[in-house]
């Protein structure tokens, strides 16, 4: 989940931008983040286990056999 609240991050807001120095980078971050908590929403999972599950095991199988 964090991994994907990052992802969102990036293309929300820092992919795009240009910044100047690390500060600009920061307060970027930061004001996304201010932003979100204003009306923050929780991650559902929209996949269940076993489909999950599945793809990781057709993922290992190609894996394996290259």
């Amino acid at each position: 989940m964090v991994e994907r609240f990052f992802g969102k991050i990036t293309t929300e807001a820092i992919r795009r931008g240009s910044f100047a120095s690390v500060r600009e980078l920061e307060l970027a971050f930061e004001t996304y983040l201010g932003e979100h908590n204003k009306a923050p929403t929780p991650f559902v999972w929209t996949a269940s286990a076993d489909l999950i599950f599945e793809k990781l095991k057709c993922s290992i199988s190609l894996l394996i056999s290259h």
